[in-house]
């Protein structure tokens, strides 16, 4: 299980550090905000990467499979995400907590989180649902 958490942060850094938000360079706790309001649509999406990246309008390119979790990559025109789902809700949550650290933006529901910029975030929203929480990171931000 640690491994395919490992790994699965090591794929999210480069996304991470192209979502993460402005601050200022002190050091922050990793906390998470969570922006909450209904999906416009009232749509859960299901626990599966196939599923949600159709309702999206994409067919993921799957990078990893694991026990623990299943991550696949979608590239449209428009925008690039990821989509990571989990078996289990507590994995998701170790998931989160670990990229934390990191900082950025998710579109997160019931056993799937959704990486991108804040944007398409709000984009995909409505055809997913979920919440958009965003993840203070550690350290200094990075300079605009």
């Amino acid at each position: 299980m640690r491994r395919a958490l490992i790994v699965g942060l090591l794929v999210l850094t480069p996304l991470a550090a192209g979502c993460g938000g402005g601050g200022d360079d002190t050091a922050d706790t990793a906390t998470a905000e969570k922006v909450s309001a209904a999906a416009s649509a009232g749509v859960v999406a299901p626990a599966k990467v196939e599923v949600i990246a159709g309702l999206t309008g994409c067919k993921p390119k799957i990078r990893i499979e694991a026990d623990e979790l299943r991550e696949g990559v979608c590239r449209t025109g428009k925008a690039d995400y990821v989509i990571t789902t989990f078996p289990e809700e507590k994995l998701k949550q170790t998931w989160l907590d670990s990229a934390s650290v990191y900082g950025g933006t998710y579109l997160v529901g019931t056993r799937w989180v959704v990486g991108a910029k804040p944007e398409v975030l709000d984009d995909l929203r409505p055809k997913l649902g979920g919440e958009i929480w965003k993840l203070q990171g550690i350290g200094p931000a990075p300079k605009s």
